[in-house]
C-alpha cells in the first residue's frame, strides 16, 4: 500500500539530515497517514487512508458526501473517483425510491 493520502495526494518527500559538521545524509519525510472510518450519509461508514490534513479538508467541506460532490473528477485519485461514482449511484437510487 502506497504511503499517499487518497484525498490530498500528499506522499513521501525526501531530504537531508544535516549534522553539526554539515554532513548530509538522505532521509524521508513521511505524511501523517491515518486509517479513518468516514461516515457517509448515503453509503454509511467508509474506511479511507487519509492524512490529517485530508481529514480536516473533509470536515471543512461538510463531510465526505459534500466533498465528493463538489470536487471535480480530475482532482481525485482513481479509487476516490470509484467511491464518488458509488456515492452518486446510491444517492440516485435513494432519490428514486422516494
Amino acid at each position: 500500500m502506497a504511503r499517499r493520502c487518497q484525498i490530498t495526494g500528499k506522499g513521501v518527500q525526501v531530504g537531508h539530515n544535516v549534522s553539526h559538521s554539515n554532513i548530509k545524509t538522505k532521509r524521508r519525510f513521511l505524511p501523517n497517514l491515518q486509517v479513518a472510518s468516514v461516515l457517509s450519509d448515503t453509503l454509511g461508514p467508509v474506511r479511507l487512508r487519509l492524512s490529517a490534513a485530508g481529514l480536516r479538508t473533509i470536515e471543512h467541506k461538510g463531510g465526505i458526501d459534500a466533498f465528493l460532490r463538489n470536487t471535480p473528477d480530475r482532482r481525485l485519485s482513481p479509487e476516490i473517483r470509484r467511491l464518488k461514482k458509488r456515492l452518486l449511484t446510491a444517492a440516485a437510487k435513494k432519490a428514486a425510491r422516494g
